[in-house]
């Protein structure tokens, strides 16, 4: 069954999402988690299914957390993770000198 949900970044950090449910809106969350999220910025309504690919988070995990804590908070990737997208050094480096 689809779960009709809302999807914000964060004003404060880069690559920082929030997925609500988008019936609750952002009424139900902490102030404390607000501050720390900084300004919400609306970015899409979706519908999440089991089968949904989202970019760096399994469906079914973003389902249980809005089932079970009301949010899902995406964090950034890690340095280590945004060097997985970098393309790999070229073979001989003594050209670049």
């Amino acid at each position: 069954m689809a779960l009709l949900v809302s999807a914000y970044k964060s004003a404060k950090k880069d690559e920082l999402y929030l997925f609500v449910p988008k019936e609750d809106g952002l009424e139900k969350l902490s102030d404390e988690l607000l501050v720390m999220f900084g300004e919400p910025q609306h970015v899409i309504d979706f519908d999440l299914t089991e089968k949904r690919k989202l970019a760096r988070v399994d469906a079914e995990e973003v389902k249980k957390a809005l089932e079970t804590k009301g949010y899902f908070m995406q964090m950034p990737p890690s340095e280590i993770e945004k060097m997985g997208d970098m393309p790999p050094p070229p073979e001989h480096l003594d050209n670049i000198f």
